[in-house]
């Protein structure tokens, strides 16, 4: 005989969080994410040190063989520390948003996740909260480089450091449901490095991060094709434009509607009853 359902119950037989509770898990789990970053100070250095190396090393020795004519947002001719600045600010995003992935998969495996997943609230609320505490910390790192980039000769408008924040949000919401979805898909912690190599290094370089897209069409119109569709190349011109008090709205509508496609995705994937842990309790699975 079955209990008759509560009226305070949600339509997948929950009970129904009030905007209280959804409050309280909110601060629970960005508190969580936040002492895990005070404890790993090395995740921080380690976010800095691959731009700062781009920035330092790199763009200084491509500054005297790769010649940028006026591109947009920019209104002059500028060094090309200056043009890959942004690009630099979205790796961080991307790494931040691996690295969240990475830590999914370890709470997958240590039971967690499972823990948090079986709580009275939405799985898309659990999930879009982890979300934003990982986009909170990758954008306290991109400031922290832009700090670094300004002694370095990088000094975009001081209105363009507020003006990209919402830029930053949104670049870093799309990376992080990558990586969510991404994080549904691998079963165990050791496959995690192959996969990220995998995905990360091609995003990156066939991206306009490090050279503008008109350059990529002279050298080869495939792989100026490519770089147009990728996500990550939206989410660079978003921040770019953004730097310099300017909005791109094709870059805009690309990277939101990316993150919509991969949170839903990442959503259904860890549904128990479709996604992947459907899959593991599939007979002979």
């Amino acid at each position: 005989m079955t209990a008759a359902p509560n009226a305070d119950d949600g339509p997948d037989g929950r009970p129904a969080m009030t905007a209280r509770g959804y409050a309280i898990v909110f601060r629970g789990i960005i508190w969580r994410e936040a002492l895990r970053f005070i404890h790993q100070r090395e995740r921080f250095l380690a976010a800095l040190v691959r731009p700062l190396v781009w920035l330092f090393i790199f763009a200084a020795g491509f500054r005297s063989v790769l010649g940028l004519s006026i591109t947009p947002p920019y209104q002059t001719y500028i060094l090309y520390e200056v043009y890959v600045t942004p690009g630099l600010c979205a790796m961080i995003q991307l790494f931040n948003g691996m690295q969240s992935s990475l830590s999914m998969v370890y709470d997958r495996e240590t039971g967690a996740m499972r823990t948090l997943l079986v709580s009275p609230s939405p799985r898309w609320f659990l999930l879009l909260s982890k979300l934003m505490a990982g986009v909170f910390v990758s954008v306290l790192q991109v400031y922290a480089f832009l700090f670094v980039a300004w002694f370095w000769g990088v000094k975009p408008p001081l209105w363009g450091y507020l003006a990209v924040l919402p830029a930053l949000v949104l670049s870093g919401l799309m990376l992080g449901a990558l990586g969510l979805l991404v994080s549904s898909t691998i079963r165990q912690l050791e496959n995690f490095a192959g996969v990220m190599n995998f995905l990360i290094f091609p995003m990156f370089f066939a991206s306009s991060a490090l050279y503008p897209l008109w350059r990529m069409r002279e050298s080869s119109v495939l792989l100026h094709t490519i770089c147009t569709l990728n996500p990550f190349t939206h989410a660079v011109e978003l921040i770019r434009f953004a730097l310099y008090l300017r909005f791109d709205p094709t870059s805009f509508l690309v990277t939101a509607g990316c993150f919509v496609l991969f949170f839903g995705a990442a959503v259904f994937m860890y549904d128990p009853a479709k996604g992947l842990w459907a899959r593991r309790k599939a007979p002979g699975g």
